[in-house]
């Protein structure tokens, strides 16, 4: 039996995205944490089918792995950017939001410095006893090929796999058409192939959309290809991004959100999605200039642009091998169809429960749609050891997927793993007032908030 197999870890981490790998940058200097994490890719790779050229994030460098917990951290983007001889050039660049494939590459960087990160390890099953959980990985060599397993023991046990593209019903299960069927996940690899099917439609309304029509629309006039871009909301929506909506992002509002009723906060959490899903206003001003740019001389352009219009149905055309992709039109109740050579679907992603989970049985807590119930400490079972990064948007709301939120969530379970506070949390920060305010007779000066490993943040 290795060494490994019978050390018990304060922390295991399964999934390394960017919360994963915060976690384990915040954890790397803790004395009394010891964290292993495991990720079945070869390496950190951050939504590689969609690093299009000069596209940017949409947060500021602020909201990197490390600074909101730990402004002195050396896995800071800022001292990623000293270390490459890039601070003055970001400096001089005047914009707070780093270039999406320079923020991989800071993530890849800090990746390199952590020796708590094992890649090529597929997590198959955790099982428990004794309060410590066991899991089981195989391990993968370079072609992907299961070359031996390995078992990883710890107390705490941290889900960091993130969420999984989603098609729309009317597209899963489709076999492929002539051309290409994907969701933005897979974009680049598959650009020319869209552009050689003649036709392709997008199916979508947020930023990967519009950044993807951006990407194609140049080529598709060029190459006389039609390029239709179809969303089921009202319009094509930007980003709301005003600093008191901003606020929002706080432990005040998230504590405002797990309070609503179940039936309430769904639909909140669907008005909610023009604060994160929306598009950058930057971009749909430069949409619309670019088909202005285009249409000069009075040119027809090939492209479509269709708000309102939800897909309900899509089969292939059997001698043609298109897509026959059939719409209702939401405010008028109308149908139409659309051929189409290529789709693709900017649908989003979302949440799931890990197989590997099963065999703790009930120990895991779900709600009434078979989701995740993660308590407000990001705690999936009663005693408060399995934690949830990045699968609560349909508890936590508009902070989930937030990543300048993701070092706060971080340092809440550090508190949970050391019982102490390494990282100081910052439990009030906004400004106003969400749900309906205390009366003032009954306000409470010197309220703070304390935490409990196993119970709901309660003041104390």
């Amino acid at each position: 039996m290795s060494a490994e197999s019978t050390h018990i870890h304060d922390i295991l981490g399964v999934g390394i995205g960017p919360f994963g790998l915060g976690l384990a940058a915040l954890s790397e200097p803790l004395n009394d944490v010891d964290a292993v994490f495991l990720d079945q890719r070869p390496e950190f790779r951050w939504h590689p089918g969609m690093m299009l050229e000069g596209s940017t994030i949409q947060v500021p460098f602020l909201a990197d792995l490390v600074t909101m917990a730990d402004p002195t951290s050396p896995y800071s983007f800022l001292n990623f950017l000293k270390e490459r001889r890039r601070l003055y050039p970001f400096y001089i660049r005047e914009s707070f939001y780093p270039l999406r494939a320079e923020f991989d590459e800071y993530c890849r960087w800090v990746a390199a410095q952590l020796d708590s990160l094992r890649w090529n390890r597929r997590v198959v099953s955790v099982t428990r006893e004794d309060g410590v959980y066991t899991a089981l990985a195989e391990v993968a060599d370079d072609s992907g090929s299961v070359v031996a397993t390995e078992t990883y023991r710890a107390r705490h046990l941290v889900l960091g796999v993130g969420t999984q593209p989603v098609l729309p019903p009317a597209l899963q299960g489709l076999r492929r058409g002539a051309g290409p069927l994907i969701h933005t996940a897979d974009y680049l690899e598959n650009r020319e192939a869209l552009l050689e099917s003649g036709a392709i439609t997008i199916i979508g309304s947020g930023q990967s959309a519009a950044e993807i029509y951006r990407d194609l629309i140049d080529d598709a006039e060029d190459r006389g290809v039609r390029l239709d871009w179809v969303t089921r909301s009202p319009r094509f929506f930007p980003m709301e991004y005003t600093k008191l909506t901003l606020e929002m992002t706080s432990p005040e509002y998230t504590d405002h959100f797990r309070a609503l009723p179940d039936e309430l906060r769904e639909r909140v959490g669907r008005e909610q999605r023009t604060l994160y899903k929306g598009i950058s206003a930057d971009l749909v001003d430069d949409i619309h200039d670019t088909l202005y740019r285009l249409s000069r001389g009075g040119r027809q352009l090939l492209t479509n642009l269709i708000s309102e219009a939800e897909l309900k149905t899509a089969q292939i055309d059997p001698i043609s091998g298109e897509y026959l992709l059939g719409f209702r039109h939401t405010a008028l109740d109308k149908t139409f169809t659309r051929r189409s050579g290529s789709v693709v679907a900017a649908t989003g992603y979302k949440s799931q429960v890990p197989d590997f989970l099963e065999p703790l049985g009930g120990e895991v807590r779900l709600d009434s749609r078979g989701r995740l119930d993660v308590s407000r400490h990001y705690t999936i079972n009663d005693e408060g050891t399995i934690h949830v990064l990045n699968g609560e948007e349909h508890t936590h709301g508009v902070t989930a997927p937030d990543l300048g939120f993701g070092p706060w969530r971080a340092s809440v379970v550090l508190a949970a793993v050391t019982g102490r506070e390494p990282y100081p949390i910052e439990r009030t920060i906004a400004f106003q007032t969400f749900g309906v305010p205390a009366d003032e007779s009954d306000a409470v000066p010197d309220a703070a908030f304390a935490f409990d490993d196993s119970k709901e943040m309660s003041h104390a």
